[in-house]
């Protein structure tokens, strides 16, 4: 090939990824538009090589993370780098002893939570919760039982997960779980154990089912830890 053959063709490459960003730059953009509790406007959202990055100001720690989901959801998204900022409304603002008791009374009323053994701390509007529960689904639907309360500028789950009478993980349940899971492609996963602490390497092909099959591992008894080192393997390709 010669110069001007070699020229054309890596002017041709950049234009193929500069079409392929503008798609998933766009793609994004319509995910977000497609969530009721967003407004277009108050996201901004750019695109390179499969890292998609989020800025703009909205008005609920809510609206933040409907924003990061939306974009997790989309083909083609291997980062995310968000940078949305909060900033309450007049009628949004809550002192922090407000917020502390409003956190209280929403870990009382979730039957899923043991709320007795959950410590809660709220600054500047930022809550963290920590204790030591049974299961998974308990730390994480205490996280959900705050999240969208008014005035909530963030949440940290410092909750661990204790492993109660399980020495150790069955690693080939974890794995049976995962080919068991349509919404899972495990050819490519490789379930490590040490204890009670699972890792999860390789690579899938959207960040849906990252979450899930870190979501699997997590429903193993005894689990206390998981370290979700998936990838996201998916070239996206512009489509004429």
């Amino acid at each position: 090939m010669n110069f001007a053959g070699r020229q054309d063709l890596i002017l041709s490459f950049k234009f193929i990824i500069m079409r392929n960003n503008e798609d998933l730059q766009k793609d994004v953009q319509d995910a977000i538009i497609w969530e009721p509790l967003l407004h277009a406007a108050e996201i901004g959202v750019t695109a390179k090589d499969g890292i998609v990055t989020l800025t703009g100001v909205v008005d609920s720690y809510a609206k933040k993370l409907e924003a990061e989901h939306a974009a997790k959801r989309v083909a083609g998204v291997k980062a995310l780098v968000e940078k949305i900022e909060i900033k309450l409304e007049s009628w949004g603002k809550k002192d922090d002893s407000e917020i502390a008791n409003e956190v209280l009374k929403a870990l009382k009323w979730n039957w899923q939570v043991v709320n007795d053994k959950i410590k809660v701390q709220v600054e500047n509007g930022w809550i963290t919760l920590e204790g030591e529960l049974e299961w998974n689904y308990q730390r994480l639907a205490a996280k959900q039982a705050v999240k969208n309360l008014v005035g909530v500028k963030g949440v940290t789950n410092n909750i661990t997960i204790q492993s109660g009478k399980h020495s150790s993980i069955a690693k080939l349940d974890i794995e049976k779980a995962l080919r068991r899971n349509q919404l899972v492609n495990d050819d490519d996963i490789r379930v490590l154990t040490n204890g009670n602490h699972v890792v999860l390497q390789g690579s899938v092909t959207t960040w849906h089912q990252r979450d899930e099959a870190e979501r699997m591992a997590w429903n193993a008894p005894g689990v206390s830890t998981v370290e979700n080192e998936l990838t996201v393997n998916d070239e996206y390709k512009f489509m004429n």
